[in-house]
């Protein structure tokens, strides 16, 4: 953490110069001149004289958000494979956020097992092969290219119905995978 590029930050945010900051704190404009640039470091008790003259606090002031992470890289993506099928999370710890992108892969003939129902809604795009979205009794086809989208209030799941691999992408939020 640059300490002095951070305290000149929030001086100029308050529109005050260095002495002006200075006389406030009982300190010279020549220390909080060597405090921006780091050439000094301040005790606790005049980090907490500044940060009051500033309107901070001690907390707020050595909090740092963490980066959002936003591009993931196959080399991140968590697999599970079984019985003729493949699931792929593509964003790495997903079941924290409001939604769950899984690509999924299924072989001639297997499906992604019966989810039982529960809260949220389930969203998919169709990127190879044909598949059946099965709910409450009923089929509903999706091909290539197609989407499918449903609220999971009931027992479904997702057969390949075609004679080689379906590939989609099923988003489920809440996380339910």
């Amino acid at each position: 953490m640059e300490l002095g590029a951070k305290l000149k930050d929030m001086r100029q945010q308050k529109n005050l110069t260095q002495e002006e900051l200075a006389d406030r704190c009982e300190l010279t404009k020549g220390y909080i001149s060597q405090l921006e640039n780091d050439l000094t470091s301040p005790s606790i008790a005049t980090l907490v004289d500044l940060l009051n003259a500033l309107g901070g606090n001690l907390s707020d002031f050595f909090h740092e958000d963490e980066e959002e992470k936003i591009v993931f890289s196959e080399s991140e993506y968590i697999e599970k494979q079984s019985d003729g099928m493949k699931f792929k999370w593509v964003i790495p710890n997903a079941q924290k956020n409001m939604m769950e992108p899984v690509l999924v892969e299924l072989e001639a003939g297997a499906d992604t097992r019966t989810d039982f129902p529960h809260e949220g809604e389930e969203f998919g795009f169709v990127i190879e092969g044909r598949v059946s979205i099965e709910k409450a009794g009923k089929r509903h086809i999706a091909k290539k290219g197609e989407s499918f989208y449903f609220t999971a209030n009931k027992e479904h799941k997702i057969v390949n119905i075609g004679k080689s691999k379906a590939k989609f992408i099923w988003i489920s939020t809440p996380p339910n995978f």
